[in-house]
């Protein structure tokens, strides 16, 4: 019995002594990617090319660091994220930099949403403007990677047989599961104000009202007719022969492209390199340096530093939630970082960079509460990314003047809610008896189980009724305009940037950049004597880690937001989807 207990605390100190010396190399483990992560600043040749090969970054809202732990959950490896107004500044960098002989833009693969390609296109024309050349090279051209190829003074495209071109134009599709749901016995009960406001008639009917078709007909309309625009005054045609040629079907083979002008000509890849090496004026391709664009970025842009005079960026990026949601906007946590910005006096005026569809009505409140206090004490702007639409704009309206790009989404200005009833799901599907038992004559109004009667659908009714009278309210008192008009643009319905200028929904077409500079002005600093401090700061290396061990997937975290909508009566203004232009 001796030898037992010997032996049993032998193997419980060795348990002990295993798991502390694991827990230490976790740890340093966790501590060594983190500092491969933060690796040292790219070294640059003293010459050479910018290359801009927009397959191998995301230009996102916000700048993050490298996530050292991405390859780990991916088989492709970390895809570098460069935020937005870092990547404008590093074109601008290097137009000034005599180091720089020109940019090689390959825009195949582009990952970067709408409303940021727009403006790093824009970007991308000062660039020329400076006059330094952009060349670029497409082998399978989409609308958006052409649209965005189109601004370069030379696009060449391959020579060899097989590309997939997909230079079709803009579209968007929307689902609707009404059938489905009646087979599985589900019968959602929505209720809204706005007869544009679709976001819930993907559970209610088989096929799109005439006004849900109408505004987004209006909204592709106006989308392609910025995209469309541009690209036609790049490449010198008319607007009217560019779609006749798509819709024509006419662009499917490289030699299509240059005959109609869309290319400067057809190259291999040698003959691509000879002509790179001809602007750099290089006797061949193999003197030529080149420039990876994020590694230009890292290099030259350097990290906001604190200081006394600061304009701030806070980035509400994503879905308005309530509870803890690090990945969206959730109101709480949004609420004190305003709060935050408000109390430093630092910070002289805020640019507030609204990408969001819209969600939860009550955390938007928060939001828009804080702000409102904020804009009391300091020059508040807004900066519209691809969206702003319905709780995007509850939040924002009331800025001192808000800046849109033309392909933003924004409006919405309606509000809906859903309730299921899975009474057929459980008696005719699942076969399941279901008893309720209520101290009160509506006590399981909520209860999924029945639908409602016509008292309770207009318990419902007077919440929607009444936020969206707060809504209009809001934009009335934000914009100057009469609750009348505002009724009469709003109804749900969602407009292009460019239609939303026209209807005074927002101040100017410009980019964030134009913002920041705009803010600056407001309070007297000159160009170079600020600096921007950007808010949500970052996630260390260490939470990107931990955050990566519960990720979820992002088709996942889709189902649980929609999922999230039917799990509690809510009152929501969001968009009913994104539109994405490829």
């Amino acid at each position: 019995m001796k030898d037992f207990w010997k032996m049993l605390l032998a193997v419980v100190c060795g348990l002990f002594i295993a798991g502390f010396v694991g827990f230490v190399l976790f740890f340093g483990f966790v501590g060594a990617l983190a500092a491969a992560g933060s690796s040292s600043k790219p070294v640059l040749p003293k010459e050479g090319v910018l290359a801009i090969d927009m397959s191998g970054f995301v230009i996102s809202e916000q700048d993050q660091p490298a996530n050292p732990f991405a390859s780990m959950n991916s088989a492709g490896g970390p895809v570098p994220t460069i935020g937005l107004y870092k990547a404008v500044k590093g074109l601008e960098a290097a137009a000034k930099d005599p180091g720089v002989k020109f940019a090689f833009l390959r825009t195949d693969g582009n990952l970067s949403d709408i409303s940021t390609s727009e403006e790093f296109r824009k970007a991308l024309k000062e660039f020329r403007a400076s006059g330094k050349a952009v060349v670029a090279y497409t082998e399978s051209p989409s609308t958006g990677s052409y649209w965005l190829a189109s601004v370069a003074d030379k696009l060449y495209m391959t020579s060899y047989q097989g590309s997939s071109v997909m230079f079709t134009g803009i579209s968007t599709q929307s689902f609707f599961l009404k059938d489905l749901l009646d087979k599985l016995g589900v019968n959602v009960q929505l209720i809204r104000h706005g007869k544009y406001k679709s976001a819930g008639e993907m559970f209610v009917r088989n096929s799109a009202s005439p006004e849900n078709r109408e505004q987004y007909q209006a909204m592709v309309d106006a989308l392609w007719g910025s995209i469309g625009g541009e690209i036609a005054q790049s490449r010198g045609i008319s607007v009217e022969k560019l779609n006749s040629l798509i819709d024509g079907l006419n662009l499917c083979l490289p030699e299509d492209f240059l005959a109609e002008g869309l290319v400067d000509g057809l190259v291999t890849r040698e003959e691509l390199k000879e002509k790179l090496a001809a602007v750099a004026v290089a006797e061949s391709f193999k003197d030529v340096k080149m420039i990876p664009f994020p590694d230009y970025v890292t290099a030259k842009i350097l990290p906001a530093i604190k200081a006394k005079n600061n304009i701030a960026v806070i980035y509400a990026n994503g879905e308005i939630v309530e509870g803890k949601d690090p990945r969206n906007i959730d109101g709480d946590r949004f609420a004190r970082l305003i709060d935050k910005v408000r109390a430093d006096s630092s910070i002289k005026a805020v640019v507030l960079r609204v990408n969001s569809p819209g969600g939860s009505v009550l955390a938007s409140e928060k939001i828009k509460h804080e702000l409102d206090l904020l804009g009391e004490v300091k020059p508040l702007v807004a900066s519209y990314g691809s969206y702003a639409a319905s709780g995007g704009y509850w939040i924002s309206n009331n800025c001192r003047r808000i800046f849109s790009d033309a392909t933003t989404l924004t409006g919405s200005i309606g509000v809906f809610g859903m309730v299921p009833d899975f009474s057929k799901t459980a008696k005719d599907v699942l076969h399941v008896g279901v008893m309720t038992v209520s101290s009160n004559k509506h006590g399981d109004m909520y209860s999924l189980t029945r639908p409602f009667d016509k008292d309770e659908y207009n318990y419902m009714l007077r919440s929607i009724e009444n936020v969206y009278d707060k809504f209009t309210s809001i934009v009335s008192e934000g914009r100057g305009l009469s609750k009348a008009r505002v009724d009469e643009i709003g109804q749900g319905r969602v407009w292009a940037g460019s239609d939303a200028l026209g209807l005074g929904l927002v101040d100017e077409l410009g980019t964030l950049r134009d913002a920041i500079d705009y803010t600056s002005s407001l309070v007297g600093f000159e160009s170079g004597s600020f600096h921007v401090a950007e808010y949500p700061e970052p996630m260390s290396e260490l939470k990107m880690f931990m955050e990566m061990l519960g990720q979820k997937t992002e088709p996942d975290q889709f189902v649980k937001a929609r999922l999230s909508e039917f799990a509690k009566p809510q009152v929501l203004a969001r968009m009913p989807h994104e539109i994405c232009v490829k």
